[in-house]
């Protein structure tokens, strides 16, 4: 029901008694009386009238009693009215009205006995109406279980509680950057206990708004968490080590193509012939040419003048 604009309807009971005499007739019954009852309910400033038998507990309760008398046979008799509320309390008075409120949810039956004094020395005339009303608990607070941060990429699992009787409709819908989307719908659930739990993958990072809307028959609760979805971290490493993998790969390559043509010439063995020629003058003034050969291989570094080899004259 829209608490704004709630419908001016009332809650007609029981029941039109058989209608029979006409006005000059003496009244030995509530004959031709009809009666209603209408439930009034006041939360904070606003009133609503409850005119479907359901009501909310804990809230101020003011039901009413309206006769219908066209004929205005009781304009001038006495009324009195008993009250059962039907969880153990009895409220009587001699008002149309009685103020009381259901402390628990449940089903009960209101039951109200009229009496009617016509005279001072006629006989009490009665009737009776009744009258079966549901009690509700009012959704009165959402609250998110979870944590409040989540993963990119990973299936989320966002779980609430309501605070009131169900069964309980419940709108739904995620909103990125947390702004509105006139475009897109809610999610409607229907939720037959006091916990929900809502699976869902973000596909960005950044802060989101999830708008939640709850209602049962007799009240109606929206409101809206902010959600903070931070980047998969373990993505983020996978890549990095795959790119240090690739570098090591190419510089390993690298190397080995640089280093191994010149560990094959280090290798390699190559034989070489040395020769020395010096010059001596012998004591007769003529001089010689000597020739000195010797094999050595590439790598030694003893001087040739030293090698000892055959010397030709």
């Amino acid at each position: 029901m829209d608490r704004e604009h709630p419908p001016w309807m009332l809650v007609h009971l029981l029941m039109i008694l058989p209608a029979a005499a006409g006005s000059g007739a003496p009244v030995t019954d509530l004959e031709n009386a009809a009666g209603k009852l209408v439930f009034y309910q006041t939360e904070g400033n606003a009133t609503y009238v409850r005119d479907t038998g359901e009501l909310a507990s804990d809230v101020p309760t003011e039901t009413m009693f309206e006769l219908f008398d066209p004929q205005r046979n009781f304009s001038a008799a006495k009324f009195t009215y008993t009250w059962d509320l039907g969880n153990g309390e009895v409220i009587q008075g001699t008002e149309p009205v009685v103020r009381y409120h259901y402390s628990e949810p449940g089903n009960y039956t209101l039951r109200l006995d009229v009496g009617v004094n016509m005279a001072q020395y006629a006989p009490s005339l009665t009737g009776v109406y009744s009258k079966n009303v549901q009690v509700l608990d009012a959704i009165k607070s959402i609250e998110l279980e979870g944590p409040s941060d989540y993963t990119v990429s990973q299936d989320s699992s966002v779980a609430f509680h309501v605070d009131g009787s169900p069964p309980m409709w419940v709108c739904w819908r995620f909103l990125k950057n947390c702004l509105p989307d006139l475009t897109s719908g809610c999610t409607l659930t229907m939720l037959y206990e006091n916990s929900l739990e809502l699976n869902h993958t973000f596909t960005s990072a950044g802060v989101h708004c999830l708008d939640i809307s709850v209602r049962n028959d007799i009240s109606k609760l929206q409101t809206s968490f902010s959600l903070y979805v931070r980047r998969n971290d373990h993505s983020h490493l996978l890549f990095i080590l795959s790119c240090a993998a690739v570098l090591v790969a190419t510089f390993s390559f690298i190397l080995v193509i640089t280093c191994r043509p010149w560990q094959q010439s280090k290798s390699q063995v190559v034989a070489s012939s040395n020769a020395a020629f010096l010059k001596d003058q012998d004591s007769g003034g003529q001089s010689e040419i000597v020739f000195n050969f010797s094999s050595m291989e590439k790598g030694e570094r003893e001087p040739l003048v030293l090698q000892h080899g055959t010397q030709y004259y």
